[in-house]
């Protein structure tokens, strides 16, 4: 059959995380609480820290990015899945298959670097806390997340001028529930080599890199740790590390396996499960991870829910 090139490849078909129609209704019900429970958890945690002059700190400046971007990671790619649920409808547009993988990977590497920079913040606090304030300036602040926007920017388009540039066979059906690069690049029968270069070339910048410098970190903070006298401050100093240790494990456990580990070892199934983790569990846990054992704001969240239920009755 004659190859077709982006124009005539008007439409993918995304068979989604299963095919059989009988489990359509489960997964709706499923992920619709999911993701609803994602928007006011993530919502609820960047209102509280915007309305509480006490949380505007830059601890609580990277945590409340953070919970933006899990907002619009999950915004980019769950409310599709559930209209394709809802409707048996599967097919979407070239252009809004390349409009929905633009974002996906532009929120997606903002997350990645975000959390490593949460790191290094927690980094300045337990090794450097007479230094603290004078380090973490407001303008550095802003340079930590704005670069990580505008570097996402940067290269969440050139996949996107990377993937125009590709011929496609006849079947367009794609084993997944969202428009991601390598699902996408096995349905092409002209040579993906530079997309796969470039794949890997990012994966190692905005993965790997970040994931060692979490563990660099972390290695500074145990030993600064280790050095307190009192069984109190090292229990604080942990309990100030472990929510964001458990994002760590969530994204990164998922992220380096697609990513970074060789093609061979993909299965349909698998990249489906571990996109559902960064897509819809880890942006759903977050808000619960920091807040659960964040004393401050914990506070901050019941006066917020409190003064909206007195306003109600």
């Amino acid at each position: 059959m004659e190859p077709r090139n982006q124009t005539d490849a008007s439409e993918f078909i995304l068979l989604g995380l299963s095919e059989k129609p009988e489990q359509g209704t489960l997964l709706f019900s499923l992920f619709l609480c999911m993701y609803l429970v994602t928007v006011m958890g993530n919502l609820l945690i960047i209102l509280a820290i915007s309305i509480d002059s006490h949380l505007h700190t830059p601890m609580y400046f990277f945590l409340a990015n953070l919970s933006l971007v899990d907002f619009c990671l999950a915004t980019d790619t769950i409310p599709k899945m559930l209209v394709s649920l809802q409707t048996r409808s599967k097919a979407i547009s070239y252009p809004c298959c390349l409009t929905q993988m633009y974002f996906f990977h532009f929120f997606g590497i903002v997350d990645s670097i975000l959390i490593a920079v949460m790191a290094y913040d927690r980094f300045v606090a337990i090794c450097h806390p007479l230094h603290y304030t004078t380090i973490m300036s407001p303008c550095l602040c802003g340079l930590l997340v704005g670069v990580p926007w505008l570097f996402s920017c940067f290269i969440s388009f050139t996949h996107i001028l990377l993937m125009t540039r590709l011929v496609f066979c006849s079947s367009l059906k794609v084993p997944h529930y969202f428009c991601d690069l390598t699902p996408i690049l096995r349905l092409s029968c002209t040579d993906t080599s530079v997309n796969r270069i470039f794949i890997l070339t990012v994966a190692g910048m905005v993965i790997a890199t970040p994931f060692i410098c979490i563990l660099a970190s972390y290695a500074h903070i145990l030993v600064a740790i280790m050095k307190i006298s009192s069984a109190g401050g090292r229990k604080k100093a942990f309990s100030t590390c472990s929510s964001h240790l458990s994002v760590v494990a969530l994204f990164y456990g998922t992220t380096i396996g697609v990513y970074l580990c060789p093609s061979s070892v993909h299965t349909a199934v698998k990249e489906k499960a571990s996109a559902v983790m960064y897509t819809a569990v880890t942006p759903m846990l977050n808000p619960f991870i920091y807040s659960l054992r964040n004393r401050d704001l914990k506070g901050t969240l019941r006066k917020l829910v409190n003064r909206k239920i007195t306003s109600s009755s």
